[in-house]
């Protein structure tokens, strides 16, 4: 039998940080031990057990110590002490065997390592999908002062999850561990990388971007991957007027093209890089990225070739750390629920790990695999073929474009991976409170859209009355601008299909200029701008509102707070506020208790004065059963009617239509030379 010539491929390599930032160092490399923690079926099916292994399991196992900044030597080389131990069994440097076993052409893999010094030991260890880890092989330098060690490591343990990693020990000298490659045998048809245009879209954070496109010019080993940067400029502060612009522009050179546009939001502006790339037809990939993040260019390289590889074409996306505390992972995959139709994390997932409190190494729910239904945009690489085939994303602003893009590529039969070792650090959702403000109609609107587009329930499952009981909850709450938001929403869904891409530029401006009527979307920043607090009687015996009641107490609650909003208004509350509240407490069974309340924001800038009004209740109230009975009796013939324009409404043709105003009479070229000429 013959064999198939085949050539090798880099598919990992070994990192540092690019900036120093101590920070991040966890990352990278590890020196704490392993503590791993308990199996769930050793937990048991106690809840109050269960609850308690996962308080367990995020309490730091952490020793304080660490790597001192001049042990990085350069972007792959680490210094070593002697006698000291350091693991690359990291989020960075540990190789994710079980998604490439799952989704790669790819077999076995090869790891070279190369160690500078005499008396270094090397072990090369792997993890089961259930976190338990084994030695697969040690070696030593010896008297050797440069060594190379090869190990040929097969993928097919890792059917189910888990990592290979190696740890290496300083005998009496100090050491260097130089570098490391994980290398496949590959067919020569997949021997050569993709390309990809990168697309951001961009509003207002001039600094933000520019620094971005700093760092991804400043890093050689990513530009023979880059086809082209494309930034979609939809603000009024420009980019161009960066102070960090010039240095970034000059790095990129003639990979950086800049289009302006008017703001048609995320999904108008990945949508033009979209269609760009498609029409240019030169790029492998698109890969949509957000302006305010701070990358790791090698994710980049690894999502390229981890898509040159897979079986079929599958999106590629990366993972989020929190910008502020930049060892906490915020999203490590997730999936949209189909009975809610809501995103969450996949099962299994813990949102906001600390790898500084807690390693890759000592947490069993991080080496099993998981498999999504979606990436956000934040760091995400889509084949031109998915494009050329499904089309690009729907007008919806922003919320949502993404995960209908992942959902509809699935169905299509084209998998998404997000895929360990590929991240940014970005601001995480957790730290806004987007359901309240104008976003508030994208959320509502864009969730229904996607529902009817791809939820499996004749009805929509849940969703109906999900919303209702969200509107109830807003309601009671005082907080009337979101409610007539959601309204809103829900009233342009019924509309149909086609009124999307009409609604793209100026849906925005006609929802902030409405919200200004109402004193709960009126922020204020200066605490002077509220009356003081006055209550009309101090609390019953005392007794303090900030704890979080039971689920008995919560149904009563539920049960008793819309009747309460019927009642008159107490004329103290008209003058002055009854409570300050802040933004962790701001929960509608609290809020619900007062006729009157300044509640701050989760961002901690400013705070808006809530003011209950019953004729108002009654209105939004009838006006909230009214629309959801009727979603419930017409879902199946909105469902059809939104699924037959699917195609109409992301293709190419649609989407030129909406560029239009920025595109008649100019090339791309041209508004790209434009925005240089005001650089």
């Amino acid at each position: 039998m013959t064999t198939s010539p085949t050539t090798t491929r880099l598919l990992q390599r070994q990192v540092l940080p690019i900036d120093g930032d101590t920070d991040v160092f966890r990352l990278y490399v590890d020196p704490e031990a392993a503590v791993l923690d308990a199996d769930k079926y050793e937990v048991g099916s106690s809840r109050a057990a269960q609850n308690i292994n996962s308080a367990q399991m995020r309490q730091s196992t952490s020793t304080g110590v660490s790597i001192h900044p001049d042990q990085i030597l350069d972007r792959e080389a680490l210094a070593l002490p002697a006698e000291a131990r350091i693991s690359f069994g990291s989020y960075f440097n540990a190789f994710p065997a079980s998604y490439w076993r799952r989704y790669t052409i790819v077999t076995d893999v090869t790891l070279t390592l190369r160690i500078e010094g005499a008396g270094a030991t090397v072990t090369v260890y792997r993890s089961m999908a259930n976190g338990r880890s084994q030695r697969v092989e040690t070696v030593t330098t010896g008297d050797d002062t440069d060594s190379t060690f090869t190990f040929d490591l097969p993928l097919k343990p890792f059917v189910d999850g888990g990592w290979y990693w190696y740890d290496v020990v300083a005998g009496e000298q100090d050491v260097v561990v130089r570098s490391a490659e994980w290398t496949a045998e590959v067919p020569e048809d997949r021997a050569a990388h993709g390309t990809v245009d990168l697309c951001i879209t961009t509003m207002n954070r001039p600094d933000f971007v520019a620094k971005l496109l700093g760092q991804l010019g400043s890093t050689p080993e990513l530009r023979p991957y880059l086809d082209e940067v494309m930034v979609m400029e939809q603000g009024t502060q420009l980019m161009s007027d960066s102070e960090f612009y010039p240095a970034a522009a000059e790095a990129l050179g003639d990979k950086l093209r800049v289009i302006v546009q008017g703001n048609l939001g995320g999904s108008g502006g990945y949508a033009r890089g979209q269609l760009e790339s498609v029409r240019k037809g030169t790029a492998t990939y698109a890969m949509m990225m957000d302006d305010d993040v701070i990358c790791e260019p090698e994710g980049i390289i690894r999502s390229v070739t981890f898509g040159d590889l897979a079986r079929r074409p599958t999106i590629v996306g990366g993972h989020m750390f929190s910008i502020y505390a930049r060892t906490r992972l915020h999203s490590f995959g997730e999936v949209i629920t189909p009975w809610r139709f809501w995103w969450l994390s996949a099962p299994g997932v813990f949102q906001d790990w600390d790898f500084s409190a807690r390693n890759l190494r000592s947490t069993r729910w991080l080496h099993k695999r998981i498999d999504v239904d979606f990436n956000g945009w934040f760091m995400c690489l889509i084949p031109r073929q998915v494009l050329d085939e499904i089309g690009l994303s729907l007008p919806l602003f922003l919320k949502w474009d993404d995960s209908e893009f992942g959902l509809r590529a699935k169905a299509a039969g084209y998998p998404t991976v997000s895929l360990p070792g590929a991240a940014v650090w970005h601001i995480p959702w957790t730290d806004k409170n987007d359901a309240l403000d104008w976003q508030a109609y994208f959320h509502q609107r864009n969730r229904f859209v996607a529902a009817l587009l791809h939820s499996a329930y004749e009805r929509g499952g849940r969703m109906v009355r999900e919303s209702l009981n969200h509107q109830i909850a807003h309601l009671v709450s005082m907080q009337y601008s979101t409610v007539e938001l959601r309204l809103m929403a829900m009233e342009d869904v019924l509309n149909g299909p086609y009124g999307l891409h009409e609604l793209l530029a100026g849906k925005l401006a006609e929802v902030n200029a409405f919200r200004k009527q109402f004193s709960d979307a009126q922020l204020q920043a200066d605490p002077d701008s509220f009356p003081a607090v006055r209550r009309h009687k101090p609390p019953r015996k005392g007794k303090d509102d900030s704890g979080v009641p039971g689920r008995a107490a919560l149904l009563v609650r539920a049960a008793t707070m819309p009747l309460r909003q019927l009642r008159s208004v107490r004329p103290t509350s008209k003058s002055n506020p009854e409570a300050e509240i802040p933004a962790m407490d701001a929960k509608w069974y609290r809020i619900a208790r007062y006729d009157s309340a300044v509640v701050s924001m989760p961002d901690g800038t400013s705070a808006a004065l809530y003011e209950r009004d019953p004729e108002k209740f009654r209105d939004l109230m009838k006006r909230t059963l009214e629309i959801h009975a009727r979603f419930q009796r017409e879902w199946p013939r909105l469902a059809a009617e939104y699924r037959a324009a699917l195609g109409d409404i992301t293709s190419p043709e649609a989407w030129d239509k909406t560029f239009e105003p920025w595109t008649s009479g100019q090339t791309s070229e041209q508004t790209s030379a434009e925005a240089s000429d005001r650089s």
